[in-house]
């Protein structure tokens, strides 16, 4: 799943007259980058969550064959933030031959050179309800996992009230970086309605027992385009040969 549907406030004024998954880095869209990415790992089916500029979003995709992937659209009438919108999406997870399958859960306005597969194959070898990819960087907002890397509680940052959801001996604060493998169980445990974050639900799950575990993405080439400073720094970083670009 491509996560797309937001407002791009951060983006502006890029966004003024175009949704955040068509801003553009050296040429390419956000959600072509994201796709190309997908597609290195075998990727084939996605489905695109959408809000803002809906239909300008569909079009280009029409218009791109869909890039070769067979491409669902979720659309979102009032946004549903990152739970909402994965919820809203569980039937293209849940249906068909694959639904026992990991999925992976993608920002659009993330690129990196993280290595997908090896991510999958992690949170597999864990039996993970979901895996996310998180670094050690500066952030406002800080996941804490204990010394198996299992997610125990948050902190608003460096200096922050820690959040505990399950007693843990380490508490090591991380930066989640926007990409997710998850187990389709996940649809049967989320009992939050409407519009809402993912990560409130992940933490009300670790406190339950679940496993969320973190696959440790420091050694990968990774940045948040979400501001027009981080479009020009990925350009040049993209020139340079990093994210992992194919």
């Amino acid at each position: 799943m491509v996560l797309a549907a937001g407002l791009g406030t951060r983006l502006r004024p890029l966004t003024n007259d175009r949704p955040k998954a068509l801003v553009e880095i050296a040429g390419k869209t956000l959600l072509e980058i994201t796709l190309a990415r997908l597609r290195v790992f075998g990727v084939r089916d996605v489905i695109v969550n959408v809000h803002h500029f809906a239909d300008v979003v569909v079009d280009y995709l029409h218009a791109h064959d869909n890039f070769g992937f067979h491409i669902e659209i979720s659309r979102e009438e009032e946004l549903l933030d990152t739970g909402g919108g994965l919820k809203k999406a569980a039937w293209f997870f849940t249906e068909g031959a694959d639904a026992d399958e990991p999925f992976l859960v993608h920002n659009v306005d993330v690129v990196s050179g993280i290595d997908l597969a090896k991510m999958v194959s992690f949170h597999l070898e864990n039996d993970a309800l979901a895996t996310l990819a998180v670094q050690k960087r500066e952030t406002s907002r800080l996941l804490l996992f204990d010394g198996e890397g299992v997610l125990c509680g948050r902190r608003s940052g460096a200096h922050g009230a820690m959040e505990m959801v399950r007693r843990a001996e380490v508490a090591a604060p991380l930066a989640f970086a926007g990409i997710h493998v998850l187990s389709p169980r996940i649809f049967t445990k989320l009992h939050e309605e409407g519009a809402f974050s993912i990560i409130p639900a992940y933490l009300r799950l670790a406190a339950e027992g679940e496993r969320i575990c973190a696959f440790r993405a420091d050694e990968y080439a990774w940045r948040d385009v979400g501001r027009p400073d981080s479009i020009r720094a990925a350009e040049q970083e993209m020139r340079d040969g990093g994210h992992g670009e194919q």
